[in-house]
């Protein structure tokens, strides 16, 4: 991460003019000043933020979007003066018991609050440390409700985990996404005949797939072929897209990450079918991927809570800042880690809260508010977004449709 010093002068234009640029907690802009894309050091001692995720392998892709989307926001924040964040992040390859070392690391470090882990199974195992730990817990990505509590534990299989009062999500919880996937299907007729294909191996694509089915037999919509994969198979998807193409499926929904997604688009196309595509949020990201044809993916249809094409003036900014330090464009992992990070500031900024604050007690402030009444957040993945008891978080999803290379709206 490039950083580099503000001039005093520079810095305390930059807070006047975010201080008259935020507006009430009703207002359509993002609960924070704009970005400007520098990265301040802090000036004194700062509260400790971690984050576990995949920052190598196959899923990096994920879990450096959500370190860098939060390292933005932890900059912008310490421009500001007063409550300081220190920010670390530590790779999880996407495996729960790596998760958990690099979570004992954190800790070891001194770690009041965490971001948790990007993806659903390292989420379950560090979610149960720091539930043990009261550590509060806000995940920018993770999206199995197993991850909130009262599931078996991924490590072992056979412990029953009970509901954590201290872990929350930032993303839409899997259920929300593959009944609200349904409804939209339904709603616009976006097709007669669907086929799913499903990863039988990752709770975050079940459980999406189960909801999906469930809110599609409610609405009597006709699933034709419902086949799996699993990380095993997860590169010939040659009987899935025939069995698909042999009912007659003219829409297909894809509950799942954007690799396989891409294979599945590419091996489909070599055979000439051509149905409608569905995903969901773990698909953002494909149009990034290296060496895959974008024209593939042209028409692929998805709900998200964040679009980077966007013009309102908080997600230009956070872009803008994002291409320059990062040299990319930012995916929904990364503004949902932009909007942890924020939230967390906005639900603690007005007390007088010492850098050298308990993790425990830390926790007991967070729960509090982030589950009290007059508590909502405005944020670059949705306004006046609140939490319930059980750690979810309520906000609309939008319809995308990817048209000449970039995210469009479908409403």
């Amino acid at each position: 991460m490039k950083k580099r010093l503000f001039a005093l002068g520079l810095a305390l234009l930059m807070v006047a003019a975010c201080l008259a640029a935020c507006g009430d907690s009703s207002s359509s802009q993002a609960d924070q000043p704009a970005s400007t894309g520098s990265s301040p050091e802090s000036t004194g001692a700062a509260i400790k933020i971690g984050g576990t995720g995949p920052l190598t392998g196959g899923a990096a892709i994920y879990g450096n979007a959500a370190k860098n989307g939060a390292q933005i926001a932890v900059d912008e924040i310490n421009a500001l003066g007063g409550l300081q964040f220190e920010l670390r992040y530590e790779d999880d390859v996407h495996d729960p018991e790596k998760a958990v070392t690099a979570y004992n690391t954190l800790k070891d470090w001194g770690m009041q609050a965490f971001l948790g882990s990007v993806t659903s199974k390292p989420a379950v195992a560090t979610s149960t440390e720091a539930n043990n730990d009261h550590i509060f817990f806000l995940t920018p990505s993770a999206s199995s409700t197993d991850v909130l509590g009262g599931v078996e534990n991924p490590l072992t299989e056979t412990v029953e985990i009970p509901r954590k009062d201290n872990i929350f999500q930032m993303c839409f919880v899997d259920p929300n996404q593959g009944s609200a996937s349904a409804q939209y299907i339904y709603d616009q007729k976006l097709g007669e005949k669907v086929a799913v294909i499903y990863k039988n191996d990752d709770v975050y694509s079940t459980g999406i797939y189960n909801s999906f089915a469930s809110k599609a037999q409610e609405l009597g919509i006709q699933v034709v072929s419902a086949t799996t994969f699993t990380d095993d198979t997860s590169t010939d998807f040659s009987v899935q897209i025939a069995d698909a193409k042999d009912n007659g499926a003219d829409l297909v929904f894809l509950p799942m990450y954007y690799e396989a997604a891409s294979m599945i688009l590419i091996q489909a196309d070599s055979v000439g079918y051509k149905p409608q595509w569905f995903g969901v949020d773990g698909m953002d990201g494909i149009l990034t991927l290296d060496g895959f044809d974008t024209s593939l993916a042209e028409g692929v249809m998805l709900l998200t809570p964040f679009n980077a094409d966007s013009d309102d003036e908080a997600t230009s900014k956070f872009v803008s800042t994002y291409k320059e330090q990062f040299g990319d464009v930012p995916n929904q992992f990364a503004a949902d880690a932009y909007d942890c990070v924020w939230s967390i500031y906005n639900a603690i900024k007005d007390e007088e809260i010492a850098a050298d604050i308990s993790a425990s007690d830390l926790c007991d402030k967070l729960i509090a508010k982030f589950t009290s009444a007059d508590f909502s957040y405005n944020g670059l993945t949705g306004e006046n977004m609140t939490w319930d008891e059980t750690g979810a978080v309520s906000k609309s999803p939008k319809g995308m449709v990817i048209q000449d290379g970039v995210y469009v709206g479908l409403d």
